[in-house]
């Protein structure tokens, strides 16, 4: 079965320093975290983000990061992930 993204819920993670999100392969559920050096990436301030702006750029992101999450996790299965810059070259 392919991995399917069917609930849109995303959380940042202070500690990890990135977005939380999951995905579901059949009945199981696959977690994802997307580091905020891919977030900060495509934005053009130098500042920091904001946890707000951290969920917004993943959410114009979303689709690019759902399909770096499913090639990743179609290469090994493992039950969590995480998305680092070099997913998105």
């Amino acid at each position: 079965m392919a991995l399917a993204f069917p609930n849109p819920s995303r959380n940042y993670d202070e500690a990890r320093h990135g977005v939380r999100f999951s995905g579901h392969d059949g009945m199981f559920e696959i977690s994802f975290l997307v580091e905020a050096a891919v977030l900060s990436k495509h934005q053009p301030q130098q500042t920091p983000l904001s946890e707000q702006q951290y969920l917004s750029v993943f959410d114009a992101m979303r689709s690019s990061i759902q399909e770096a999450a499913s090639e990743m996790y179609s290469s090994h299965r493992r039950p969590t992930n995480t998305l680092t810059i070099t997913n998105f070259r």
